[in-house]
């Protein structure tokens, strides 16, 4: 009885807009007062929560995030980018999804691609003459791919809780990250072609060495963080540190674009975003506490496994529930909340959690595209100036692409397990 009326509280609270943290926590609490333990219980569980190493990660690699925007690296980038694939038809939309690919082992936030980025493209798609839609639409879905790429804010949460290597997950997600790229400019491709999109300009080889020159040092941030931990020389939240520390030293020496004054707005702007992180996964423990204790996944469990003991329908069935949880939640508070139900339910079939771990955050980016929250919808609308409706009809079409890498991914592991099994198995 405790336990429907803390699920139907919950939804009421998220309902009406109450913020994630606090309806799982007010929920939770709630359960425990009914059930006459201790509020002590929920104190504990929520500061042993956080109470975890990788989850430093999480501020250090949103600093990263902020100082390279910050400091105009994203421009730098872009010009790259531009060099390299602009020339094809349709150049600026294979610009778009390059440019994402390369900032994407730098930030590992999705918002934070469509905030930095997602202003400078489509800006510079809507001078060359490319339709709105279409501008918006790409910038959107590219922007997806920086939380599969390593390094990843939700791929570290999700290690966190489900106690699973990092650099596994890190690596897994290469593969799909490019293959999520891959889709978006055959997309590209075939619109262009469609609609007649112009060359951005002619390849030329002595562009594309100087913007590589300017770009150089950004693009060593990749190296050092996924070369870093592959080889075993740092953790992953040892690479996040060095992120921020080769990002300050890019802004204040290399550059001089850091000032004071902008060290404390991103500064403050991290503190803020991973304050509302940590308060999200301290609140998600005590609620996954009460999940297990009740025993919720292994019920869950059995009644999937009533439907069927295949391996791939389970998967489907999974996948299914993800993308309707992401529809509703934000990713972060998604992921805390599913992983203790779906992993006990993974084990018992025999399904990799690193393979599931990226198929939860792939489906998770589906719904940062979808509303009603949608977040980087939210984000593009405020940049671009075009209405959130608008947004949301001019994304529909490439979420195609990505729900069918997504299927492969799904359906065929080794895109993801190839690369773990290869370093660290």
């Amino acid at each position: 009885m405790a336990l429907t009326f803390m699920f139907i509280l919950l939804a009421i609270l998220l309902i009406v807009g109450v913020p994630v943290a606090v309806s799982l926590a007010g929920a939770s609490l709630v359960y425990i007062l009914i059930e006459g333990r201790p509020a002590v219980v929920m104190i504990h569980t929520m500061i042993n929560g956080v109470d975890s190493f990788p989850l430093l990660a999480i501020p250090f690699f949103i600093l990263a995030g902020h100082l390279m925007n910050t400091a105009g690296i994203t421009n730098k980038i872009f010009a790259f980018a531009r060099a390299l694939v602009g020339w094809m038809h349709g150049g600026l939309g294979h610009v778009n999804v390059g440019a994402s690919v390369i900032f994407a082992g730098m930030s590992g936030a999705a918002v934070a691609d469509a905030g930095g980025l997602g202003t400078i493209e489509i800006k510079a798609m809507r001078d060359a003459g490319y339709d709105t839609d279409f501008s918006v639409g790409i910038t959107a879905a590219s922007s997806t791919i920086g939380p599969i790429i390593p390094p990843s804010l939700p791929l570290v949460i999700y290690g966190v809780m489900a106690s699973v290597s990092i650099g596994e997950l890190f690596a897994a997600g290469l593969i799909p990250g490019l293959l999520m790229a891959v889709s978006l400019m055959i997309m590209v491709a075939w619109y262009s072609r469609r609609r007649n999109y112009p060359r951005d300009a002619s390849f030329q080889l002595s562009r594309l060495a100087t913007t590589f020159k300017a770009a150089f040092l950004p693009l060593l941030t990749p190296m050092i963080i996924i070369g870093g931990i592959v080889s075993g020389v740092f953790t992953p939240t040892e690479s996040a540190v060095a992120a921020v520390g080769y990002a300050l030293f890019l802004g204040l020496v290399v550059y001089r674009t850091l000032t004071w004054k902008h060290l404390v707005r991103v500064s403050m702007d991290t503190i803020e975003t991973s304050a509302a992180i940590l308060m999200i996964v301290s609140a998600a423990s005590i609620f996954a506490y009460i999940l297990t204790a009740n025993q919720v996944a292994a019920s869950l469990g059995d009644f999937l496994l009533g439907i069927s003991e295949n391996k791939n329908v389970l998967l489907v069935i999974m996948m299914l529930l993800v993308l309707a949880i992401g529809l509703f939640m934000e990713t972060i508070a998604a992921i805390t909340i599913l992983v203790p139900v779906l992993l006990p339910i993974a084990n018992q079939v025999g399904i990799d959690p690193v393979h599931l771990g990226i198929i939860v955050i792939l489906n998770l980016m589906l719904g940062l595209l979808t509303p009603p929250v949608g977040m980087v919808l939210y984000v593009l609308s405020q940049v671009s100036g075009v209405r959130f409706e608008r947004c949301v009809t001019a994304t529909m079409p490439f979420l195609v692409p990505l729900v069918i890498v997504l299927f492969m991914v799904v359906f065929i592991p080794d895109l993801a397990l190839w690369l773990p099994t290869m370093f660290y198995r």
